[in-house]
């Protein structure tokens, strides 16, 4: 605990605990600012406030830096694999080899979604958004497991979490091959967690199965650097739904339908979407560039900068070299990749983008691996909820463990005053 904090309103003092993180971050606690003093702060977005204590992702946005339970995420993404980073995040600590292989065992156990899923499935047209698909699927899910998690329980808060674990995969595999018109596929338990939902995505039933291990190991790559990422949109929203005591199925639907913005984790379909754009526009990535720099043109270039990082994105240095090498272990030539690469040459030579760190972020390189892969543009964010699923689990995990409130934000009302009631007749 550090000194107090004094704030002065109208000749008073009020004073405040200052908190210390373990990062040596300091927050004002201000639980009684509003009964000591009668006032509330007004934070629009939330940007300089803390909604909570947390043991599982630290990130400093100036320096660039992004742990998961004190383990830096390039040492994650090039020594863990999706699964061991899962566990981490969720746990706390890395699996020893038992610890992995029984919780991989336990989630191809619970891997089967029950065939009534399908009927589900079947009422929704071709043309539905995929995360509009997921989002629903998921939350049905709870039909199927109707008692709610009795999180004094070790057993059953471990079970909750490997079914959704088991289950999701098949629910992600299925809303895109719904949307592509294949037969849904249960996968190969003999398969790794990332290898078989890529099996369940892809197999087409005329063709026997074959990985590819750039692909994979880019594939788990991706899912890791997008596990969690502190207290953003979709995971303050998992928190705030559970906080109400709801269920950990529904709390990750509501996630999935926050994630869905372009905002948040919509942005990688933006990105795809502004390359196809330039590309129908003549492909000259200079003239977007100046585009983007003219203050009064409405244009806005999608997948640089972010709002946390003030640096250079860690995630997007590593998955720029994923990017890098599925490209060329595919042999792919896609005008609207070659767009893509001509748009980041620019961001990173010209000073205009240099100077305000306008840098390629984790969602400009995201999409281009995902088109890469033959992943539906629209399907964009449905891998990121896939990567961002045990992250979600940890926070709801950690914030039903520590019995935190429901969540009620306060306002500062600018409406009418009171007023009296006019009858219709006199309106």
């Amino acid at each position: 605990m550090k000194d107090k904090a004094i704030l002065e309103y109208e000749g008073k003092k009020y004073e405040f605990p200052v908190v210390e993180g373990t990062e040596k971050e300091l927050a004002i606690d201000i639980k009684t600012l509003r009964s000591s003093t009668g006032m509330i702060t007004l934070d629009p977005g939330y940007k300089n406030t803390g909604s909570c204590e947390s043991a599982i992702t630290y990130l400093d946005g100036e320096k660039g830096i992004l742990r998961y339970r004190g383990y830096n995420i390039e040492e994650l993404a090039e020594k863990a694999d999706f699964l061991e980073t899962a566990y981490l995040l969720i746990f706390g600590e890395l699996p020893n080899k038992e610890e992995l292989d029984k919780f991989h065992d336990d989630i191809k156990h619970e891997s089967h979604v029950d065939e009534e899923m399908k009927k589900i499935l079947d009422a929704f047209p071709k043309s539905a958004h995929p995360m509009g698909v997921l989002s629903s699927l998921t939350s049905a899910l709870i039909a199927f497991n109707p008692t709610s998690v009795n999180i004094s329980s070790e057993k059953e808060m471990y079970y909750s979490i490997v079914r959704i674990m088991a289950k999701f995969p098949v629910l992600v595999a299925w809303t895109m091959r719904k949307q592509k018109g294949l037969p849904l596929d249960y996968g190969d338990d003999s398969l790794g967690y990332v290898e078989n939902l890529h099996k369940m995505m892809f197999k087409r039933p005329n063709k026997e199965y074959v990985n590819n291990k750039i692909v994979i190991d880019a594939l788990d790559q991706l899912l890791i650097l997008h596990a969690d990422h502190e207290q953003n949109c979709s995971t303050s929203t998992v928190r705030i739904t559970g906080s109400s005591h709801a269920g950990l199925f529904v709390s990750l639907s509501a996630g999935i339908s926050a994630l869905w913005g372009p905002l948040h984790g919509g942005a990688n379909q933006a990105v795809l979407e502004m390359l196809e754009a330039i590309e129908e526009d003549g492909g000259d990535t200079q003239k977007y560039m100046n585009k983007a720099k003219d203050k009064d043109d409405p244009f806005r270039l999608m997948g640089f900068g972010h709002r946390v990082y003030k640096n250079f994105d860690p995630r997007a240095k590593i998955i720029k070299r994923a990017a890098d090498e599925v490209l060329s272990d595919l042999g792919i030539e896609d005008p609207i990749l070659n767009i893509a690469k001509g748009l980041e040459k620019v961001a990173l030579e010209d000073s205009y983008f240099v100077k305000r760190k306008l840098y390629p972020n984790v969602d400009f390189y995201s999409g281009i691996i995902y088109r890469a892969l033959g992943i539906p543009t629209e399907m964009f964010t449905v891998m990121f909820a896939m990567g961002r699923l045990p992250g979600w689990i940890a926070q709801w995990r950690e914030m039903r463990l520590r019995g935190e409130p429901i969540g009620r934000p306060r306002q500062v009302y600018i409406g009418e005053n009171q007023r009296p009631f006019v009858p219709l007749k006199k309106r």
